[in-house]
């Protein structure tokens, strides 16, 4: 313990650097306009920022993504509040509490309740992650090739289970991902895959080009479609912040603690993320609540209750992602991206590798909290402003931040074309109601599973059966099964409901 709190110390110490700091900066208010921005997606902005950081100490960079994460939860409530529309899906709970609230005469105190929730969830998020991930990561020590190979199709088949949608969708879209990880050059027998004589394709196709395709173009596209038709919003002149009194905070503590612990739990899940935290966080409320009755009515517990689990989440999806190298969210998935663009692959080497990186990272966390709460104290009324721009202005600076990122990676035309290419691709599967996150998941994991399970083949003689006989390993597999057999047995259970 002592020695966790010396190095989060010395963290604190190189945060406070001029350009970690100004990093951190950047991606607490670029991270809070992406959340007020209505369609601009919390991970499609961090994939959006991917590109800008190739250059970059991966320190610094880590530090802008996290930063992005994190506010990213908090911002969307703003529009939520203000002005009913979530501008992310993270938000909508908000709007059944926030929103009715601000229609009373009260959207100051909404929104103070929102920034408490965000602060407080974010700092048991914070501490939770420092707190877990060396443990976790210790353990992890202890894993072989079969190991890593089930636990990143455990984090590939959990995205699939505890998604949104059809699982036959979702299952669909990871197998298209892993597919396109294949493009390229056998890492162990070096022959050429699915290359159709390209030379850009004998390089492989890079992830970065999967996600930034997939989610910015193929957003921009799906707006397009639309004709950019959303409606402008009223001016709302008198936007401010009004926190909440220590005697209101005393009558929901319970409440409050109650929802950071299911955030956390909910972000310790692969794939479940911001979203699913706060949807089972106002439904638990909704049932179980001390005011459940007068949930929707534009009570604080609608609204802290899903911006604590929200904010909280972030801490568990990062565990995930440093301790065994595994994202917890859509979100990590591109904070993976970053490390490995850098050459760091995350997982239980890191924090003996890296530690100070790491633990920088864990500090840029406390710190931005405090600069987030902050800015969004003070500087609401200049945040909404940019609902102002015209939703195509928006859109076209979208597209032209896809199209530097594409040129970035490998200075390559052919990028751009790949880029546009899966952009359609994620137009498509827009329409189709097929799952974005389990292709971009499978993109990035899927290089990392065909190796590990290659290794174990060659070094186990081919023995399949290894996966299930070896304790770790097989313990995991199980938990994969039923991860799986989970969405079957809820629509089973609904089936029985219904029919009593």
């Amino acid at each position: 313990m002592i020695d966790i709190v010396s190095q989060l110390a010395a963290g604190f110490v190189h945060c406070l650097t001029p350009l970690n700091m100004a990093m951190l900066l950047i991606g607490i208010v670029i991270g809070l306009l992406i959340g007020v921005l209505p369609g601009l997606t919390l991970v499609m902005g961090v994939t959006l920022a991917l590109p800008f950081t190739y250059k970059m100490d991966v320190t610094a960079s880590i530090v802008l993504l996290t930063a992005m994460y994190v506010s990213g939860t908090y911002g969307g409530a703003f529009t939520a509040i203000l002005f009913r529309i979530p501008g992310e899906p993270i938000d909508v709970p908000m709007l059944w509490d926030g929103y009715t609230m601000g229609r009373k005469g009260r959207p100051a105190k909404a929104l103070g309740w929102t920034l408490v929730a965000a602060l407080g969830g974010g700092l048991l998020s914070a501490v939770v992650m420092v707190a877990l991930t060396q443990p976790l990561a210790r353990f992890a020590l202890r894993f072989s090739s079969p190991e890593y190979f089930v636990i990143v199709m455990f984090g590939l088949l959990s995205v699939v289970a505890i998604g949104r949608g059809s699982l036959a969708n979702a299952f669909i879209s990871m197998s298209v991902g892993i597919l396109i990880s294949s493009v390229g050059v056998d890492p162990v027998y070096g022959t050429y895959r699915f290359t159709f004589g390209s030379p850009i394709l004998a390089d492989g196709i890079e992830f970065l080009v999967v996600m930034v395709g997939a989610y910015g173009v193929g957003e921009v596209l799906t707006r397009l479609e639309t004709g950019f038709a959303t409606k402008p919003l009223d001016k709302i002149s008198n936007a401010r912040t009004e926190l909440p009194t220590l005697k209101e905070l005393k009558e929901i503590k319970g409440m409050f603690l109650r929802s950071s612990v299911i955030g956390d739990l909910i972000g310790l899940l692969p794939g479940a993320g911001a979203t699913i935290a706060s949807f089972v966080s106002y439904g638990i409320e909704a049932r179980f609540g001390k005011r459940r009755d007068q949930m929707g009515t534009g009570v604080a517990e609608g609204i802290v209750a899903p911006q604590s689990a929200a904010t909280a989440s972030v801490g568990g999806a990062m565990v995930h992602l440093l301790a065994l190298g595994i994202p917890g969210s859509g979100a990590t998935a591109v904070i993976l991206g970053a490390f490995m663009m850098h050459g760091i692959q995350p997982g239980p080497q890191v924090l003996v590798k890296s530690a100070d990186m790491v633990y920088t990272v864990f500090a840029s966390l406390f710190l931005g909290l405090a600069v987030m709460c902050a800015i969004g104290y003070f500087a609401i009324r200049p945040l909404v402003k940019i609902l102002d721009f015209p939703e195509a202005v928006v859109s076209a600076y979208v597209l032209i931040l896809c199209f530097i990122g594409a040129l970035s990676i490998r200075n390559n035309v052919t990028d751009l074309w790949l880029i546009i290419g899966f952009g359609v691709l994620g137009y498509g599967f827009e329409r189709l109601k097929f799952p974005i996150s389990p292709l971009v998941l499978g993109a990035i994991l899927g290089p990392i599973a065909e190796e590990a399970f290659m290794n174990t083949m060659i070094s186990f003689s081919n023995d399949w059966t290894v996966f299930f006989t070896r304790p770790i390993s097989g313990t995991i597999v199980a938990l994969t099964v039923i991860v799986l057999l989970l969405p079957f047995v809820q629509r089973l259970m609904r089936g029985r409901l219904a029919r009593t």
